[in-house]
């Protein structure tokens, strides 16, 4: 069944921070158009990369740190990353001229405009981390964990496909394992309470949670397989 679009959109706020500096917009001119994901039309590894590829969507990658951290230590995946915000993609584009990384795409625009032209079943992993919690009652609708973009995002997942979710506000979490725990098509990979308090090995800190532990917030890092 189609999620009724309406629940799908108006997942961010304002698009654009402090002004560019001259190098920022030399990235926007020269390296974004190389890295950007094609205007239009579906989207496959071999749209993107040219090959088989698995590909890892990442759903608003922040400064993008996390997205080059897994993309530097995983070479032969496509990483797709999905940010609105234009100091954000700038962030990422440093990140990938800095350490020449030729597998990663940027969208910037909402992560559902990549879901819909993405096929069915192809991606192998997605990452949804700290996002905005939208910690009023009356905006939760714009909270990507909502069945909409669920919906969505299961839709686009393999078969044992992982989704990583972090976050470091209480009332966030708490939603999220509310929502996810409601679903069939997907399960919880926690055995132990160090499953969500710890961060595994293979997932790179972002500057997000970093400014968190600062603050003292505890971080939650929730991993769910999407069901057969």
């Amino acid at each position: 069944m189609t999620a009724d679009p309406t629940t799908l959109r108006r997942l961010y706020g304002r698009r654009q921070g402090h002004k560019l500096r001259s190098g920022q917009a030399d990235l926007v001119e020269t390296l974004l158009p190389q890295v950007a994901v094609p205007a239009g039309g579906s989207l496959d590894a071999a749209t993107l990369f040219g090959d088989s590829r698995p590909l890892w969507l990442e759903i608003g990658f922040g400064s993008g740190e996390h997205l080059a951290a897994q993309a530097a230590a995983n070479p032969d995946v496509g990483l797709i990353g999905a940010e609105p915000f234009l100091n954000g993609v700038v962030g990422a584009l440093g990140h990938a001229r800095e350490q020449g990384l030729t597998n990663v795409r940027l969208h910037m625009g909402d992560a559902l405009d990549v879901l819909d032209r993405l096929p069915d079943a192809s991606l192998s992993r997605a990452f949804l981390l700290h996002p905005d919690p939208w910690p009023k009652a009356r905006h939760a609708k714009r909270r990507f964990v909502n069945p909409g973009p669920l919906d969505l995002l299961a839709a686009k997942l393999a078969p044992d496909a992982e989704l990583r979710i972090a976050t470091d506000h209480a009332v966030y979490c708490r939603w999220t394992l509310l929502q996810m725990a409601a679903r069939r098509d997907f399960v919880w990979q926690a055995a132990s309470r160090a499953d969500w308090e710890q961060r595994p090995a293979d997932w790179p800190p972002t500057r997000y949670e970093a400014k968190a532990r600062r603050q003292g917030h505890e971080v939650w890092y929730l991993r769910y397989r999407r069901a057969d």
